[in-house]
């Protein structure tokens, strides 16, 4: 059942089953006797793979009645939400659906993270940022580029606003939606439906203004928020097309960024 543990492959299809409503909320899961025999385990080895399901959130343990469903979709956490967005895969409508929800979540956070602290007394040391963007421009400029580590480096550096501003649970969010994006291949990819390149130079834009004695306009600061926007609507499009949801777009983005 995959390259992992037993207990995890195991525990992973019972949670898909959840997932997809195949086993309904409120109702009992199999019992252990059940998955034994079904995935040809020792009763031991099941008993652990039901106790992992009630720790990813997915049941409830009764005494004397067994592992109840929980309502998921409508109880569940972040790390549920997490969960349920990895093994939503094999349905690529429902993926594209959830994928939506975490960008705009991440677009939002991350906009009004890059707005607060250009409008800021900007207190952090604008070599750390650069540190950073020469390690994201090496990477965008390698032969083939590891877009997994460019995307941890820019939550990396999306993290050290939120702390200088002080805005602790957009990045607790922030963190949790990184670990969703990055433990999924095809959502990876999409962050970089436009050129890795494009993703250095609005970085160093960004330092150039923050270390500039004047902000930005009231003009420039629309353009971004504009661009910003269309930026994360080709990274949809681009993980609908990955998953077979729905056909990629035109890239605009690039063409935009040009003309800015």
């Amino acid at each position: 059942m995959g390259d992992r543990t037993v207990v995890a492959d195991v525990a992973d299809e019972l949670a898909r089953r959840v997932a997809s409503g195949e086993y309904e909320p409120g109702g009992l899961m199999p019992s252990v006797r059940q998955v034994a025999d079904e995935f040809d385990l020792n009763r031991a080895t099941a008993q652990l793979i039901l106790g992992r399901l009630e720790s990813y959130g997915f049941v409830d343990a009764y005494r004397g009645k067994g592992f109840v469903i929980r309502d998921v979709r409508a109880e569940g956490g972040v790390d549920v939400y997490r969960r349920l967005f990895r093994l939503s895969m094999p349905d690529p409508e429902l993926a594209a659906e959830m994928f939506g929800h975490i960008v705009e979540e991440e677009r939002g956070i991350a906009l009004e993270a890059l707005l607060a602290y250009t409008g800021s007394e900007r207190t952090l040391d604008p070599a750390e940022f650069k540190d950073a963007i020469d390690e994201l421009e090496t990477l965008a400029r390698s032969a083939e580029p590891d877009p997994r580590r460019m995307l941890a480096i820019e939550l990396g550096l999306l993290r050290r606003l939120l702390t200088a501003l002080g805005h602790s649970v957009q990045r607790a969010v922030l963190n949790s939606i990184g670990e969703m994006v990055l433990e999924v291949p095809e959502a990876v990819e999409a962050y970089f439906a436009v050129s890795p390149d494009l993703h250095v130079l609005v970085w160093r834009a960004l330092v150039a203004v923050w270390e500039s004695d004047g902000g930005p306009s009231q003009a420039q600061l629309a353009l971004f928020e504009d661009l910003f926007g269309m930026y994360h609507r080709k990274v949809v499009a681009r993980f609908e097309e990955l998953v077979g949801a729905a056909d990629g777009e035109a890239d605009e983005v690039a063409g935009h960024a040009a003309t800015a």
